[in-house]
C-alpha cells in the first residue's frame, strides 16, 4: 500500500474517532424526537389547532357558492339590516304593468283607397259601356258578354267578387249622372267608416249594441282612445246610407252588395307603438326596494334557492363586504367546530392504532401525516377564500366551480405512497369531510371528493413509476367530473356552468398528480421516507456507485448481489419491503471501494496487505468502510434508509479475526463468542488484556426489519464462502450458528423481528443459497481469511 493511502487511512481513522461520539449523540437525539410521547402530543394539539383555524377562523357563508334552483346546504341569516334594489321584483312588476298596457292600433286606409280607385274605374267603364250600347234593353245575350270583361276588370283590382247581375242592376238604376251620385254617396259612407275604423270580432269581445274603445295611434304619434264600430255595425251604417229614395229595390240591394266589397276591418295592431308605450310605462316605474331585517333568514338548508333568494343573498354579501364591521360577520360556531376536529383526529389516532401501530409509534410518520393534512386543508381553504373576490361574488356560476378546483386528493396520494393505503383512505375521508364543511356542509361534495380520492389511491397501489401517479390522480379527477354531471342535472345547474365544473375537476386531478410527483422528493428527504419509485430507480446497475463498485471492487459487487438476493427473498417472506431490502443490500458495502484491496473478496493474490499491519490498524481499516460508505451515500444523495443500513448492517459486532490476532500477540486467552469475559478453571473471572472497543463496529444495531435481514444476509453470505460444498447438511447448521451468535450478542435486540420471522428468514436463506450456489465447490474452509472471520 502506498504511503499516501496509509496517511489517508490514518487521518480518516482519527476523524472517525472524533466523529463517533457526535454521531451517537445525533442518533440519540433523533431517537428521542421520533419516539417521545411529549412530541407526539405536541403534534396532536398542533394538528387540532391548525385544522380548527383553517376550517373556522374567519369562515362565513359569504363565500359559499350558491346558484339559483340549487338546493341550499346551509342556513344564511342576515347579519345586519340592509336595503337593496330588487331587479327580480322590479322585472316581475314591470312585466305585470306591461301586460296591463292596452295594445295600440292604427287605422289602415289602404283598403278604402284601393276600393275607391276600383269603384271610380268601374264607374268610367260603365259609362263607356253605356255609350257603346245606347239602348236600355235588359243585359242579356251579347250585352251581357260585353259587360263581363268590365266586371272582371273590377274584380281584378282587389279581393272583390262582384257579379255581372249586380253591376247590371246598378247600370239600370239610371244614367251616368245618377250612377255618379250613387257612387259618391257610397264612397262617402265608406270614407267615414274607414276614418273612424272598423274592427272584426277577433279584436273586440263586446256584445251587441256595446261600443268597443281602442287605443288608436294617430299619424302625429299621439295616442287617443276612441270607439270603433264592428264590421256588422259598419254594414248597417252602409246599408242605411245607400238607401236612396226612388231607387228600385233590386238596384239598391245590388248597390249595397257592390259597396260592401269595399268594407273591411282596418283597425290593425301596431307592435312598434305598443312597445314604445310599454317602454314608456316601464321607464316611469320606480325600482322595487326590498328591506331586510337583521336576523331574517335569507336561505334555508334543504330548500331550493329561488331567484329572489339568490338576489337577496348576493345583496347581503355586497353589503357585508362594504361594511366590514365585525358585528356583521357570520362566524360559525367555534366550539362545535373544535369538538368536531377533536373527534375526527381522535378517530384517526384510533384507526392508526388498530391498523398501523408502527406509524403511531413514530413521530416522524405522525408529523408527515399532520403536515400533509394541514397543508391540504390549507389549500382547500385558500381556494375557498378566492371565492371572496369581487369577480366570484358577482358571478355565482364561476364561484360554483371553485369546489371542484380544491385539491382534496393531494394528501391522500402522498400518504398512500409514503406510508400505506389504509392511512391514506382515512386521510381522504377526513379531508373530504372538512372540505364539505368549509363549503357549507355540502354532503354531495363530501361524497364526490372522497370517491375521487379513493380512485386515485387505488391507482397508486404498488406504484413504481412517477407517470403512474399522474395517471392515478387524473383518474380521480375524471371520476369527479363524471359524477358531477348527474348531480348538476339534478340541481338544475346551467349547462355552461356544468361544463366548467367538469373541466375544473379533470384539470384538478392532473395538476394534483403533477404536484404530488414534484413534492415527493422533498418529503422523502425531510421525513427520511423512501418511496418504491425512488428505490426502483436505484436498482439501475448503471448508478455511479454501483458502476464504481463493479470497476474498483468486483468481489464486493458480487457479494452485494448475493446479499441483495438473499435479503429480497427473506423480506418478502416476512412481509417486509423486499424492494427496500434489495436496494439497501446493493449499496451496503459501497465504502469498500475506497480501499478494495483490504477485503478478501477483492484480493487476487495470496498475499494480503494486512500481513504488514498491526491488528488494531487492520481492524480500523475494516471498520472504516462503514464511515466511507456513509460519506459516499450522502454525497450521492442516497435515501436515509440506505444510509441507515450502511451504518447498521454490522451493528456492534466484533472484528473477530483481528481481535484474535491481537489476543494472540498479547498471549491472552480468547473470549468466547457470546461474552467479553471468560471463566477461569478455578472459578475466578479473567478479563482479556486487550480491550475490544477498538475492534467493534460503532453501530448502531439494526433498527428495522430490512436492516436486520441485510445484517443476517451479509454474515451468512460471507460464511458460506468458507464451505467446501454447499449442501443442506452443511448449510443449515452454519446459518443456525450465525443466527444464534447474533441473538446471543444482542445484535437483534433493537429490531422488530420476532422468533417466527427469524425462522422464516433462516429457511429463506437456505432455500435461496441452495438454488443460487448449488454447483459451487471450493476449499475455502482450508483457510480463514481475515474478512471472512471479520464478517462471521
Amino acid at each position: 500500500m502506498s504511503v499516501r493511502n496509509q496517511l489517508k487511512l490514518i487521518v480518516g481513522g482519527l476523524s472517525a474517532r472524533r466523529a463517533g461520539r457526535p454521531a451517537r449523540v445525533n442518533q440519540a437525539t433523533r431517537e428521542f424526537f421520533d419516539r417521545s410521547r411529549a412530541v407526539a402530543m405536541l403534534i396532536f394539539f398542533a394538528t387540532v389547532t391548525s385544522i380548527v383555524v383553517i376550517s373556522s377562523a374567519g369562515l362565513t357563508t359569504l363565500n359559499v357558492p350558491v346558484l339559483p334552483n340549487q338546493v341550499a346546504t346551509t342556513r344564511v341569516v342576515a347579519g345586519a339590516a340592509f336595503s337593496y334594489e330588487s331587479a327580480e321584483k322590479t322585472n316581475a312588476l314591470r312585466e305585470q304593468f306591461s301586460n296591463r298596457v292596452p295594445p295600440i292600433y292604427r287605422i289602415d286606409g289602404e283598403p278604402f283607397r284601393k276600393f275607391e280607385a276600383a269603384a271610380r274605374d268601374l264607374l268610367v267603364n260603365l259609362e263607356l259601356f253605356e255609350r257603346a250600347h245606347p239602348d236600355r234593353t235588359p243585359v242579356m245575350g251579347s250585352r251581357r258578354a260585353d259587360l263581363t270583361p268590365v266586371v272582371e276588370a273590377f274584380n281584378a283590382r282587389g279581393p272583390y267578387n262582384a257579379s255581372v247581375d249586380d253591376v247590371a242592376a246598378v247600370l239600370s238604376a239610371g244614367d251616368a249622372k245618377v250612377r255618379s251620385a250613387l257612387f259618391e254617396n257610397g264612397l262617402a259612407a265608406l270614407r267615414d267608416l274607414a276614418v273612424e275604423g272598423v274592427h272584426d270580432d277577433s279584436l273586440g269581445g263586446a256584445g251587441p249594441g256595446s261600443v268597443t274603445v281602442f287605443q288608436i295611434a294617430r299619424p302625429s304619434g299621439n295616442i287617443a282612445s276612441r270607439p270603433v264600430q264592428s264590421l256588422e255595425e259598419a254594414m248597417t251604417f252602409l246599408r242605411v246610407n245607400l238607401a236612396v229614395e226612388g231607387l228600385p229595390r233590386p238596384s239598391s240591394l245590388a248597390l249595397f252588395r257592390l259597396f260592401r266589397l269595399g268594407l273591411a276591418p282596418n283597425v290593425v295592431f301596431d307592435p312598434e307603438a305598443t312597445r314604445r308605450r310599454e317602454a314608456e310605462t316601464v321607464r316611469q316605474m320606480k325600482p322595487v326596494i326590498v328591506n331586510v331585517a337583521r336576523g331574517q333568514t335569507i336561505v334555508e338548508p334543504g330548500e331550493r334557492v329561488t331567484p329572489e333568494q339568490h338576489e337577496m343573498l348576493m345583496a347581503h354579501r355586497r353589503y357585508v363586504r362594504e361594511h366590514t364591521d365585525s358585528d356583521f360577520a357570520e362566524n360559525l360556531t367555534l366550539f362545535g367546530r373544535i369538538l368536531l376536529v377533536f373527534a375526527m383526529v381522535i378517530a384517526s389516532v384510533l384507526y392508526i392504532r388498530l391498523e398501523d401501530r408502527e406509524t403511531l409509534q413514530s413521530n416522524g410518520r405522525l408529523g408527515l401525516l399532520a403536515l400533509v393534512v394541514i397543508a391540504n386543508l390549507a389549500l382547500v381553504r385558500l381556494v375557498y377564500s378566492i371565492g371572496g373576490l369581487d369577480f366570484f361574488i358577482h358571478d355565482g356560476s364561476w364561484a360554483s366551480t371553485l369546489p371542484y378546483v380544491a385539491p382534496t386528493a393531494l394528501a391522500p396520494l402522498i400518504v398512500a405512497i409514503l406510508i400505506d393505503a389504509g392511512s391514506a383512505i382515512f386521510m381522504a375521508l377526513l379531508i373530504s369531510i372538512f372540505t364539505g364543511i368549509i363549503y357549507g356542509n355540502r354532503l354531495d361534495l363530501i361524497v364526490l371528493t372522497f370517491l375521487a380520492s379513493m380512485v386515485a389511491i387505488f391507482g397508486c397501489r404498488e406504484v413504481h413509476r412517477r407517470s403512474r401517479v399522474v395517471r392515478a390522480a387524473a383518474a380521480g379527477g375524471l371520476t369527479l367530473a363524471i359524477f358531477a354531471l348527474p348531480l348538476g342535472f339534478a340541481d338544475q345547474v346551467p349547462l355552461a356552468t356544468l361544463l366548467r365544473q367538469m373541466t375544473a375537476g379533470l384539470a384538478n386531478g392532473i395538476l394534483t398528480g403533477m404536484a404530488v410527483v414534484g413534492v415527493l422528493p422533498v418529503l422523502e428527504s425531510l421525513f427520511k421516507r423512501t418511496t418504491d419509485i425512488t428505490l426502483l430507480e436505484l436498482t439501475d446497475y448503471n448508478h455511479p456507485l454501483l458502476r464504481l463498485m463493479q470497476l474498483e471492487a468486483p468481489g464486493t459487487y458480487h457479494h452485494s448481489l448475493v446479499v441483495a438476493q438473499l435479503a429480497e427473498n427473506a423480506a418478502n417472506a416476512i412481509g417486509a419491503n423486499p424492494l427496500l431490502a434489495r436496494v439497501c443490500a446493493l449499496f451496503h458495502d459501497i465504502g469498500k471501494t475506497a480501499n478494495p484491496a483490504y477485503f478478501t473478496e477483492n484480493q487476487r493474490e495470496r498475499m494480503s496487505p494486512h500481513d504488514m499491519l498491526p491488528p488494531a490498524e487492520s481492524a480500523r481499516i475494516i471498520k472504516q468502510h462503514v464511515t466511507d460508505g456513509v460519506e459516499l451515500a450522502r454525497r450521492h444523495h442516497l435515501p436515509g434508509a440506505v444510509i441507515d443500513v450502511i451504518q447498521q448492517h454490522h451493528g456492534t459486532t466484533l472484528v473477530r479475526y483481528f481481535y484474535a490476532r491481537a489476543l494472540a500477540a498479547s498471549r491472552a486467552p480468547f473470549p468466547p463468542r457470546d461474552a467479553h469475559e471468560t471463566q477461569h478453571p478455578l472459578g475466578k473471572i479473567v478479563t482479556p488484556s486487550v480491550p475490544d472497543q477498538g475492534y467493534r463496529y460503532d453501530g448502531p444495531r439494526p433498527q428495522f426489519k430490512e436492516s436486520a435481514v441485510i445484517s443476517l444476509a451479509d454474515g451468512t453470505e460471507a460464511a458460506t464462502r468458507s464451505l467446501r460444498a454447499l449442501s443442506p447438511e452443511q448449510l443449515g447448521p452454519l446459518i443456525e450458528r450465525i443466527f444464534n451468535e447474533r441473538i446471543a450478542e444482542g445484535q437483534l435486540d433493537e429490531s422488530p423481528l420476532t422468533l417466527e420471522e427469524l425462522a422464516k428468514i433462516r429457511n429463506s436463506f437456505q432455500f435461496t443459497l441452495l438454488n443460487m450456489l448449488h454447483a459451487r465447490l471450493g476449499d475455502a474452509a482450508a483457510d480463514q481469511s481475515p474478512t471472512s472471520e471479520a464478517k462471521a
